[in-house]
């Protein structure tokens, strides 16, 4: 972690006002209200704004499942945000990605992939460093994926890319059901 406490505490959903609990009271993963939340609950105007764009990305999107999660643990990887590698490393073995991918995403598209994996990852790599996918992979891309598809990949480097961002900078902790690097 970069941070060994946080910068902004995350508050226990038990403190809650009404506003912050009618906002994050649905967020329970794996039984409980993780610490990314909790930190949210500080703003809740934000997190109820943030959400339902994070909701779009991660459960409305396009993509299929593993598709995301090699794009968002990249973008983790890429950000050094333990606390979203983290939790993605969760979701993303529910998607079907293995021990050996999740650490080949650690190395990027140069390890063993698939040629349209090692586009998914290229393309993270591009919008993270340029804030552009190159002819070459969107060409690449554009074999495989609709215009929808291209859309969510862009959108979803950019909510991990400025996840990880905060994430960082807040300090959150990681939860105590999960590892980080």
């Amino acid at each position: 972690m970069r941070l060994h406490k946080p910068r902004i505490a995350p508050l226990h959903e038990d403190n809650w006002s009404e506003e912050q609990n009618d906002v994050l009271s649905g967020q329970k993963m794996r039984g409980n209200v993780q610490n990314i939340f909790r930190t949210m609950a500080n703003h809740e105007k934000l997190a109820k704004r943030w959400l339902v764009f994070g909701n779009h990305i991660l459960s409305k999107s396009t993509l299929p499942a593993r598709d995301r999660e090699i794009a968002i643990l990249r973008i983790g990887w890429l950000c050094q945000a333990e606390y979203e590698w983290g939790q993605h490393v969760v979701i993303g073995k529910h998607a079907g990605i293995n021990d050996e991918e999740i650490e080949a995403i650690k190395v990027g598209a140069d390890a063993a992939w698939s040629e349209h994996d090692a586009l998914v990852i290229r393309a993270a790599d591009e919008l993270h460093g340029d804030a552009f996918i190159t002819d070459d992979t969107w060409t690449g891309l554009k074999k495989t994926y609709s215009d929808q598809q291209m859309m969510d990949l862009v959108f979803t480097c950019g909510q991990y890319n400025m996840v990880s961002m905060a994430l960082n900078s807040f300090g959150v902790q990681l939860d105590p059901d999960i590892s980080g690097f």
